[in-house]
């Protein structure tokens, strides 16, 4: 039997077996560095899956259960990017909290299993072939991710997490509710058993399908799995969540879990196209979801004083630019795809070193964050140059992967989109500079120590933003390929 038969299971299976065995650490320091061993074990046979992926194009596995194909490896490659950056940051910012009293063994031992199991979720999301199956991870990482946010137990935690399971619940039901919608599309192609939600079938059958029924089960699906990814309306939850979990559990919320939704969406893109042989309807649709995200978005980062409220709404902004790229097809699509992994890195990071910057403060009022650059240069540089990279500045990847999702828009003649665009975005860039220049160079409090990274706090730093500047500038061939092999998963070409 070929090792390709084990690899797909075994990439949901050894983070859940990981993440039990975690249980089993006596210190936080044990726990935490185990975290990261785990995590990087876990990137090295994601690795593997990927390169027989590119080599082979599509792998199946489990009878046809579990598939991994270019659009999933791409999304594997950018899940694994943001878990390790966070396994690395969450050992220097859990033993601080320890020092501090606000975190013990029993903690770590909670934090390191559920962060392990909400991967291995993850991972099922992305390597699901049967569309019920995926819907099963996303249901998982809604339960697990929810006692994150919890790690540190206070009343505005616990109201943050039954706000974030409520909403998130009420939308899985209608994904739930959409997909069965799907299934019964497919009455008209007689298709019986599991082929009635596995993707390739539904593929190969797309032309057979219910149209009615297919495109009333995309709405449930987008305002579904659209609550998960923060899409507004639906992305009340999202603020209270990021700005109440510990900083490397926002980063893992803003950096992967909303892609993971959103890659649900994804999938019934191209059956959609296919069956309905009109691909301005369901494109269209992401188009209105992802200016409606960016307008709301940028209305309220307007009015924020919490920082990681700021990069909550920024999360909203940036998944309603991914949706607006994406519904533009082509070139759009392509970039929204690469936005994917700047957007990534980049909210990552800030959260990261927004994370260490509150615990130096004492707070997250930005009001109260001044001086930032001088009281702990590396993290203030880093989260300064985080929002700066957010805005669209150049010459990072951000304003690439947005400049071209303009031009698509151009070349489409989608003129209304791109000015609600447009004006969006220069919103964002005028409230995030308008928090961001105080934090960095305003009269710091004379109470604050002045406070040096750590080497790894350093590279944490460091790694990322030198990614987004090179990214900026020239973009790998093996990337170029990567994204160009992704969006043919979409039926989209440059």
């Amino acid at each position: 039997m070929n090792y390709i038969e084990f690899i797909l299971p075994a990439l949901v299976i050894v983070p859940a077996l990981l993440a039990v065995s975690s249980l089993l650490f006596r210190s936080v320091r044990s726990a935490m560095w185990f975290n990261v061993t785990a995590t990087i074990v876990i990137a090295v046979l994601a690795g593997v899956a990927g390169h027989k992926t590119v080599m082979s194009g599509v792998i199946v596995a489990s009878g046809g259960w579990l598939m991994m194909d270019a659009l999933s490896t791409y999304h594997m490659l950018v899940m694994m990017l943001v878990f390790v950056l966070s396994a690395f940051y969450s050992v220097g910012y859990f033993l601080r909290e320890e020092l501090d009293g606000h975190f013990d063994r029993r903690a770590a031992r909670r934090f390191t299993a559920l962060y392990l199991g909400s991967l291995s979720a993850m991972m099922l999301v992305l390597v699901s072939n049967n569309l019920g199956l995926m819907w099963v991870g996303i249901e998982a990482t809604t339960l697990l991710t929810a006692f994150l946010i919890i790690i540190h137990s206070t009343p505005s935690s616990l109201e943050a997490m039954w706000k974030y399971l409520l909403m998130c619940s009420v939308g899985v039901a209608f994904a739930f509710t959409g997909t069965i919608l799907v299934a019964a599309s497919t009455a008209k192609a007689h298709m019986i058993g599991a082929d009635l939600l596995h993707w390739n079938r539904l593929m190969e059958s797309a032309a057979g399908l219910d149209k009615s029924l297919l495109k009333m089960g995309f709405i449930f699906l987008v305002v579904g799995f659209g609550t998960k990814a923060g899409l507004a309306p639906m992305h009340n939850w999202l603020p209270d969540a990021h700005s109440q979990a510990p900083a490397p559990v926002s980063a893992i919320f803003s950096g992967f879990l909303l892609n993971a939704a959103l890659y649900c969406i994804l999938r019934y893109i191209p059956i959609l196209d296919i069956a309905t042989g009109n691909r301005a309807w369901a494109h269209d649709i992401l188009i209105m979801f992802g200016i409606a995200s960016i307008l709301i978005a940028a209305a309220f980062i307007v009015a924020q004083r919490d920082v990681k409220r700021l990069l909550a709404y920024s999360s909203v902004e940036h998944l309603g630019i991914i949706a607006f790229g994406i519904g533009i097809g082509g070139l759009g699509t392509f970039a929204a795809l690469f936005h994917i992994l700047n957007h990534s890195l980049c909210k990552a990071t800030s959260f990261c070193c927004a994370g260490t910057l509150g615990q130096i403060y004492g707070t997250h009022d930005m009001r109260k964050m001044t001086g930032i650059m001088k009281k702990a240069p590396v993290w203030g540089i880093g989260f300064l140059t985080g929002l700066l990279a957010l805005i669209g500045l150049a010459p990072f990847a951000l304003f690439l992967s947005e400049f071209l999702i303009l031009k698509a828009a151009w070349d489409a003649e989608a003129y209304w989109a791109m000015s609600f665009f447009l004006v969006g975005l220069g919103v964002v860039f005028i409230g995030i500079l308008r928090n961001a220049m105080p934090m960095a160079w305003g009269t710091p409090p004379d109470d604050i120590p002045e406070t040096k990274a750590t080497s790894i706090g350093m590279l944490v730093v460091a790694v990322p933003i030198c990614i987004l500047l090179v990214l900026g500038l020239w973009m790998p061939e093996p990337l170029r390929n990567a994204l160009t092999q992704a969006i043919s998963v979409l039926g989209e070409k440059i």
